[in-house]
C-alpha cells in the first residue's frame, strides 16, 4: 500500500491568499499528503479578526435580537478577496448565502463556529483539484454530544477508501440527528489526529506558524535549542504545564495509532519541525532534558499532623473537602506528618477560606500553612531516570542563582521534576535550569 500522511494546515496557514498558496506548494510537492485538513482563517496580523470569532459573533448577535450584517460583511470579503486572488472559478456568494441565511434563522452556535472550516475547505479542495468530504459526514458524535470514535472509524474508512485525495474540515462533525457539533477551540488538531488514526497514515503533519517545540519559552529565554524529537509521555508533561503549539488532545489519537506526529511551519517548510513518537521508538539525542516548562499563579495549603501517616481516611477526608466546593488541585507532595495542596488561583476564588475552616474541623490538622504567590516550573526528559546526577543540577543551579525552592515533586515515571518558587523568582529559574543543560 502507499505511503499516506496527513496535514493539517492551522488558522495562520490559511489566513490569506498568500498564505494558501504556500500550503498548495507544500502539498503538492509531496504526493503522499493525500488527505488535508483545514483550519478557518486566523489573524493576518495582530488587528485583524479570526473567522471562528467572527462567526460566534454573528450567532450572539442573532441571540440579542440585533443586525449582524457588518460582522458577516468582514467574513464575506475576506473569503471572497481570497478565492479572488487564488483564481479559483467557485461560486463563494452562493455558499456565504446560505450560511448568513441559517445563521439569522438561528442556528446552533456550533453550525455557526464551523462554518469557518467548512468555507474553507470548499476552497482549498477546488484551489488543489482535490475532492471535498463535509466533516459532518465522517467525525461523528452520539445523541448526548461525546465523541463516538467506533462510529467515525466506520465512516472514515468507508468514506476514504474510495477517494484517492481529499479535503477534510477541522473543527466539527455531527450528531446521530444531523446536527454540527465542534470540538473545543483548536479542535482541528484532533480531527487531523483522528483521520490520521482511522486512514492508517504513516505520519500526520500539524502545520502551523512554529518550526516545532522549543526547549523553553523564548520569551524567557533567549533563542531557545529547538526539541527535534520528543515522546508523547513528554509532550503531555510539558503541555500540561503551559507549553501550547499542538492541541493536548490531538495526541491520543494518533498515539492510539503509533502514527508519529510532525509539527512543521507553513512559512518555513524546509525546518526539520519537531516530531512526536513512541518512547520505543528512538533513544538518541544527547541531551539528557528534552524541555522545560511552567505556569505561575498557584497557591499551596500545607497541612501538618503528628503521626498523619497512621491516621487512616486522612486524605481522603481532605481531598472530599476539595470536592464539596468543586476546587481540583494540581499536585500534593507528602511526607510522613506532612501534606501539601497545590491549587490554582483561580480555582480558589472566594473559597480559600471556607476551605481551610473546614481542614481545621474535620481534620484537626496541628497547623495549616497557605503559601501564596507560587509558581511551578517541570524539567522534563525520557534520559532523566537513567542519567545520574539529574536533581543535583537543577537544585545547585538554582542555589547559585538566589532562588528559593519551596516544593519538589517527581512523578513515578522519573521523566520529569517539578519545583515550586516564588512567582517572581520564575523566569530567573526557568533560565537557570535551562543553561546548566545547554552550557
Amino acid at each position: 500500500m502507499d505511503s499516506i500522511v496527513v496535514a493539517k494546515f492551522g488558522g495562520s496557514s490559511l489566513a490569506s491568499a498568500e498564505q494558501f498558496k504556500k500550503v498548495k506548494n507544500i502539498v503538492l510537492e509531496d504526493a503522499r499528503r493525500r488527505y488535508i485538513v483545514p483550519s478557518a482563517p486566523g489573524k493576518r496580523n495582530s488587528k485583524d479578526y479570526k473567522i471562528t470569532d467572527l462567526f460566534y459573533l454573528c450567532h450572539t448577535h442573532v441571540d440579542h435580537g440585533i443586525a449582524f450584517d457588518d460582522v458577516f460583511s468582514i467574513i464575506e470579503q475576506r473569503y471572497k478577496e481570497i478565492v479572488k486572488e487564488i483564481g479559483v472559478s467557485m461560486d463563494i456568494d452562493s455558499h456565504l448565502k446560505e450560511v448568513k441565511k441559517k445563521i439569522a434563522e438561528g442556528t446552533t452556535a456550533d453550525y455557526a463556529a464551523s462554518r469557518g472550516e467548512y468555507l474553507n475547505g470548499l476552497i482549498l479542495a477546488d484551489y488543489l483539484n482535490y475532492e471535498f468530504v463535509d466533516a459532518a459526514d465522517v467525525i461523528k458524535f452520539d445523541k448526548s454530544g461525546c465523541f463516538d470514535s467506533e462510529k467515525t472509524k466506520e465512516a472514515i474508512k468507508s468514506k476514504l477508501s474510495k477517494i484517492e485525495k481529499a479535503v477534510i474540515p477541522g473543527f466539527y462533525g455531527a450528531m446521530e440527528d444531523g446536527r454540527i457539533k465542534t470540538f473545543t477551540r483548536g479542535g482541528s488538531d484532533i480531527t487531523g489526529s483522528i483521520i490520521a488514526r482511522d486512514v492508517e497514515a504513516d505520519l500526520y503533519e500539524n502545520w502551523t506558524d512554529v518550526s516545532g517545540f522549543l526547549m523553553a519559552d523564548p520569551r524567557i529565554v533567549e533563542n531557545p535549542k529547538p526539541i527535534e524529537k520528543i515522546t508523547y509521555k513528554e509532550l503531555r508533561e510539558l503541555a500540561y504545564m503551559g507549553a501550547t503549539v499542538l492541541h493536548e488532545e490531538a495526541v491520543f489519537p494518533a498515539r492510539e495509532g503509533g502514527i508519529p506526529i510532525n509539527i512543521k511551519n507553513t512559512n518555513a517548510p524546509q525546518d526539520k519541525g519537531t516530531i512526536i513518537i513512541n518512547d520505543v521508538d528512538f533513544e538518541d539525542g544527547n541531551s539528557t532534558i528534552t524541555g522545560i516548562a511552567g505556569k505561575k499563579n498557584f497557591t499551596v495549603i500545607s497541612i501538618e499532623k503528628a503521626y498523619m501517616n497512621a491516621e487512616i481516611g486522612f486524605g481522603r477526608k481532605l481531598l472530599s473537602i476539595l470536592e464539596t466546593y468543586g476546587v481540583a488541585f494540581e499536585h500534593m507532595p507528602s511526607g510522613i506528618d506532612t501534606i501539601c495542596l497545590v491549587v490554582e488561583d483561580a480555582q480558589l476564588e472566594q473559597k480559600l477560606d471556607k476551605i481551610l475552616d473546614e481542614i481545621k474541623r474535620q481534620c484537626n490538622p496541628d497547623s495549616v500553612q497557605v503559601i501564596p504567590n507560587m509558581a511551578l516550573i517541570a524539567t522534563v526528559g525520557r534520559k532523566m531516570a537513567k542519567t545520574v546526577g539529574v536533581s543535583e543540577k537543577v537544585f545547585s543551579a538554582l542555589a547559585k542563582n538566589n532562588v528559593n525552592i519551596r516544593m519538589i515533586d517527581q512523578g513515578s515515571s522519573e521523566i520529569n521534576i517539578i519545583i515550586g518558587v516564588e512567582t517572581e523568582d520564575f523566569e530567573k529559574a526557568i533560565n537557570s535550569i535551562y543553561k546548566v543543560f545547554n552550557s
